[in-house]
């Protein structure tokens, strides 16, 4: 996993450090899954069907919520409907298309082993992360935030708010208490606007954009990311090892 960054100069060689955390708000695609290749299929279709040149909407489509993309170049299509349809194909029609994060797996089963507090705050809707959870076989949460909760979505950080509501932690138990874990500039933002601790995975942006995001740590993907042998859990903090983050 150690590896040096070739855009920065920096290396994954960081110390390991643990802190305990009240909650832990996933992102979904880049951070548990990779649908990239699912996610440029499904935006040439639609491009195709738009009569719009599928590149100039992948140029700002990750991270960004279907109905806002959408509204950019149809706003006929722009409703939650048609969203919900579209994005609920996916997994269906792609499925064959997508990869789990590395240590995704272990680190869902891990909290729901013990029994922590732990949501998926996505700019996809419903169908899509149930879709992808089912065919990855992947744990399901118990706390879900997606696009059509929220008025505003990524960078505004009212959905990691939500998260946090979802979670039933009161005010005292957020400060600098929350984990979230985004692969997007976007995500990593509304993470530190609601408050939170932000670690940035290096999976779909560059070093730099995460940085200039503001991410905590950043780390290549989620086996750096563990719960210790004795995380409390059962509804109590959750003690999180970091290993092989980007020195500072």
């Amino acid at each position: 996993m150690l590896g040096l960054d070739s855009g920065t100069g920096g290396t994954f060689t960081a110390p390991a450090e643990t802190h305990t955390f009240n909650g832990i708000l996933f992102d979904m695609d880049g951070t548990i899954v990779n649908s990239t290749d699912a996610i440029v299929k499904h935006w040439h279709k639609i491009g195709k069907e738009l009569g719009v040149d599928p590149s100039v909407i992948l140029e700002t489509s990750h991270g960004r919520r279907s109905i806002d993309t959408l509204a950019i170049h149809d706003q006929g299509k722009a409703n939650w409907d048609y969203v919900s349809y579209i994005e609920g194909l996916i997994p269906r029609e792609y499925g064959a298309d997508a990869v789990e994060i590395p240590g995704a797996r272990s680190l869902l089963a891990s909290l729901e082993q013990i029994n922590a507090l732990w949501a998926i705050v996505t700019s996809g809707t419903r169908p899509l992360v149930t879709g992808w959870l089912d065919v990855m076989k992947l744990s399901h949460p118990q706390h879900l935030v997606v696009a059509e909760d929220v008025s505003a979505g990524k960078p505004a950080p009212d959905c990691y708010r939500l998260g946090m509501d979802r979670l039933g932690l009161a005010a005292e138990e957020r400060r600098a208490a929350v984990l979230v874990i985004e692969d997007s500039p976007a995500g990593i933002l509304a993470g530190k606007a609601a408050g939170c601790r932000v670690i940035g995975l290096a999976t779909t942006h560059s070093i730099e954009q995460l940085r200039e995001s503001g991410a905590d740590w950043i780390v290549q993907d989620l086996r750096s990311v563990t719960l210790t042998s004795g995380c409390v859990g059962v509804h109590g903090t959750i003690q999180v090892e970091i290993r092989h983050a980007l020195e500072r």
